[in-house]
């Protein structure tokens, strides 16, 4: 008895590193992620039922290019767009264009808009979680009675990674008719959607969801509306799966905020003309330099534009490129910048 406790006080004093090394009492199996392989999904034979067998958790594209550093080590991640940090609910516009953002992803935002209509006794006539689609059955209003009414929700992946944009669509028909009407491009009655917009969005204010998510809304936004394109024999640029109306807006809050300074804008050039917050500090003379008074004949003058941003329209969507303004940028410098745009993009 007297000889174990003397073997065990020994154990505890060994060093844990050396017990779990590679060559230690206890294999390190902390790098083991790094050898895992991925396996294509059972194939069902033809004739068969393979539903149970679909992917629960599927692994998303890496679609971006990562930005190494000097010591070509693994990149730091890049840094979240401030409005990510917290929930935000906005009621959106532009045009005759309305839509709700919120910095959560589809699949957490899907249920929680089912529980905003089902609380509030909003029948459904379809939802399809996959595409992210939820259409409201015919009522009446009682300051329409000659009328029915319905509503179309589509939910959609934002500019942003894990943000949300819910559209609302409103249709209305004769109150008896046979035909039913197809879904307009625009809601036929204003009013109606911005009312819809708001219960909305008042709902999912109200309605944290405890962190529910969607199995079946995963789909949803899979095709990102923002993409980085960095071919190896070309400049990396963003590609806005968007109308140029939308872009543009998009791109310029963007270099309005943070960390840029919007210099000047020509938009029949497609063109903003931007500067950093970090190279004004920088041009600015040090304390005791303006003890000696440097610098003040400075004082008041305008702020040059070190880099360019340039929207092109093409069939694919609208392409976003940086470039110095002076002098041309390396492939390194523009990813890293244009990175910071897309994570102010809204």
């Amino acid at each position: 008895m007297k000889r174990f406790g003397v073997v065990l006080c020994f154990a505890l004093t060994l060093p844990g590193c050396g017990m779990f090394a590679d060559d230690g009492l206890f294999r390190n199996r902390g790098d083991d992620y790094l050898a895992a392989r991925e396996h294509p999904v059972i194939r069902v034979p033809d004739g068969l039922d393979g539903q149970a067998l679909g992917e629960l958790y599927t692994i998303p594209a890496v679609a971006e290019p990562l930005i190494p550093d000097a010591n070509n080590d693994i990149p730091r991640p890049q840094p979240l767009g401030t409005s990510l940090l917290e929930e935000e609910i906005k009621v959106q516009s532009l045009g005759d264009k309305r839509w709700i953002w919120i910095n959560r992803a589809p699949a957490e935002v899907w249920p929680r808009v089912r529980n905003t209509l089902n609380t509030n006794d909003v029948a459904v006539a379809r939802a399809e979680a996959a595409d992210g689609v939820i259409e409201t059955v015919w009522v009446e209003f009682d300051d329409d009675p000659g009328n029915l009414h319905r509503y179309r929700l589509r939910m959609e992946q934002g500019m942003q990674t894990d943000t949300t944009e819910v559209s609302i669509s409103h249709a209305v028909m004769p109150k008896g008719g046979t035909v039913v009407p197809p879904w307009p491009e625009s809601s036929l009655a204003d009013e109606r959607e911005r009312t819809m917009a708001d219960f909305i969005a008042s709902g999912l204010a109200g309605n944290a969801g405890g962190g529910q998510v969607s199995l079946l809304a995963q789909s949803i936004g899979s095709g990102a509306k923002v993409e980085v394109v960095a071919a190896a024999d070309a400049a990396p640029y963003l590609l806005l799966k968007s109308g140029y109306d939308r872009s543009w807006a998009s791109v310029a809050q963007s270099v309005s905020r943070d960390e840029f300074v919007l210099i000047d804008q020509d938009r029949t050039r497609g063109l903003f003309y931007v500067t950093l917050k970090e190279d004004v500090e920088q041009e600015k003379p040090g304390f005791f330099a303006r003890m000696l008074g440097a610098g003040k004949s400075d004082r008041g003058a305008p702020l040059a534009a070190n880099y360019r941003v340039e929207l092109q329209n093409t069939d694919q969507g609208v392409q976003v490129r940086i470039n110095g303004e002076k002098d041309p940028l390396e492939r390194t410098r523009m990813l890293e910048l244009l990175k910071r745009i897309r994570a102010n993009l809204a």
